[in-house]
């Protein structure tokens, strides 16, 4: 049987606006930092360009001929200005564009961690849902409004004051209105919940999810095997 838990809703004005029920087996999962820390970091490898190369002594220019004679000279042999020791010469043990960082996750352990984070970030009163964010037109001062608004009725008041990373607002399907009004908020970002991950839920203080019935719909049949679970 689905175990539910029930939390508050809140309108763009900041006063709540009702309630819905969460799946326990998505928001409620116990903490387990050895899992999210081996999928956070897995997918921070996934990320890495890898685009760091180094020149050998093979692929640097000039050392066709040797320096100067091997005798004679009162100087320590040298066969090639390529030498790694020389200034300009060939790179030894340096990074190589050929190494592949990449780790593979396994799409089980990868829907867990999701689910772990999700729970640590609601048990942690760092989830805020909200029934929608409506725009006549892609504006800055209107997006402000809202937050200030948002963090006034939730308390979340560093939501407002937080000047790095303060939250992620989370939408059920792709909003330009929505993603160009919060596009000069360097503390804020705007993200699907088709393709939010467990990276980016760290990274934020809190969470924003706009239209929660579609957004958690989706966030829970990513974070289950199921692939779609009711909610009330």
């Amino acid at each position: 049987m689905l175990k539910l838990m029930d939390t508050k809703i809140f309108s763009q004005d900041g006063k709540e606006s009702g309630k819905m029920s969460l799946p326990e087996s998505v928001f409620g999962v116990n903490w387990n930092s050895d899992l999210v820390h081996e999928v956070v970091v897995s997918m921070q490898s996934n990320a890495r360009a890898g685009t760091a190369h180094t020149k050998d002594r093979s692929e640097v220019r000039g050392g066709g001929r040797k320096p100067w004679k091997q005798k004679g000279t009162g100087r320590a042999r040298h066969g090639s200005r390529r030498s790694p020791i020389w200034s300009g010469g060939g790179v030894t043990f340096g990074p190589r564009s050929e190494k592949d960082y990449s780790k593979k996750i396994n799409k089980n352990t990868k829907a867990k961690a999701l689910a772990i984070t999700l729970s640590k970030k609601f048990a942690d009163g760092e989830l805020v849902f909200v029934d929608s964010l409506t725009f006549e037109a892609p504006k800055t001062a209107d997006a402000k409004t809202i937050v200030n608004a948002l963090a006034k009725g939730t308390g979340f008041e560093s939501l407002v004051t937080k000047r790095k990373n303060a939250a992620v607002v989370v939408l059920s399907e792709r909003n330009e209105s929505i993603e160009k009004s919060f596009s000069n908020f360097g503390n804020m970002e705007v993200m699907q919940a088709k393709d939010i991950s467990t990276v980016d839920l760290l990274t934020y203080k809190y969470v924003v999810v706009v239209n929660p019935n579609a957004s958690v719909e989706t966030l829970v049949a990513r974070a289950s095997k199921k692939n779609a679970v009711d909610i009330a």
